[in-house]
């Protein structure tokens, strides 16, 4: 792939945006590498946790607003909003977990990328906003569906209706972000932190996860029922394991070594 690097170490894969000169704006090539990059991660059962990041110092500017002009390169808009997303993986359901990596401008389309993320880790110095409200351009690639989710309809709209710049402080004060990182170091962190997470039992972390995604969906009482069926056979694929080394001595005061 030209414009998406893709890395893989273990058990975790590094998807890179790779325009550095354009700060990562996506434009329709780029849009079907990422797809392609986010399927291959999906479809392979050896891959259990991506990272997202962008390459140059920067995560990614959106969309590339001078490629509309280009009909080889602008992305191709469903008007029904079907499809692939224009920013390319943006209307996947990923069944593994996704971590965003993030430095520099995280913005307009870049941002919607970066919610797609179970978790985001930030450099100290980012910054997100949806920097497209000043050009008539919306958010079409899930950023007034997922952020909302994340943040509260209160801040979303702020943000939404304002197109301010939000610093990383604030987007961590918000929960916007999990993880703060110093200068050029959130990719690191992110790593790192995909690799503890593909060192869990993984049966019953996919079912948690895939539970508290299904809740939005579901009525209280249909969403209990659904994660008491979804996690029950877990206990059985891994959680006796998991409590006999428990008893045995692992993982005593709340540490992850496997013996004390």
């Amino acid at each position: 792939m030209e414009f998406v690097d893709f890395k893989v170490d273990g058990p975790v894969c590094l998807i890179t945006m790779n325009r550095p000169d354009k700060r990562n704006a996506v434009h329709r090539p780029m849009a079907e590498e990422l797809r392609q990059a986010f399927e291959r991660f999906q479809g392979d059962e050896q891959l259990r946790v991506a990272v997202l990041n962008g390459a140059g110092g920067h995560f990614c500017a959106g969309a590339d607003l001078g490629a509309i002009s280009d009909p080889e390169l602008r992305n191709e808009l469903d008007p029904e909003g079907a499809g692939a997303g224009p920013m390319g993986p943006t209307r996947l359901a990923l069944s593994k977990p996704l971590i965003a990596a993030i430095n520099g401008y995280a913005v307009a389309g870049g941002l919607e990328l970066a919610l797609m993320a179970d978790m985001r880790v930030a450099d100290e110095d980012a910054c997100f906003g949806v920097f497209c409200r000043r050009w008539g351009v919306p958010l079409i690639d899930g950023g007034t569906v997922r952020l909302p989710r994340i943040v509260g309809m209160g801040r979303a709209l702020d943000m939404i209706l304002t197109g301010r710049p939000v610093h990383a402080q604030e987007a961590l004060a918000m929960g916007m972000v999990n993880r703060l990182a110093p200068p050029q170091g959130a990719l690191d962190v992110a790593l790192e932190l995909a690799q503890q997470i593909a060192g869990f039992p993984q049966q019953c972390m996919l079912a948690d996860r895939a539970s508290a995604y299904a809740q939005w969906d579901l009525p209280l009482a249909q969403a209990l029922c659904n994660e008491g069926a979804k996690g029950m056979p877990m206990v059985t694929a891994e959680g006796q394991f998991g409590a006999a080394n428990f008893v045995q001595g692992a993982g005593r005061h709340g540490h992850f070594k496997a013996k004390e």
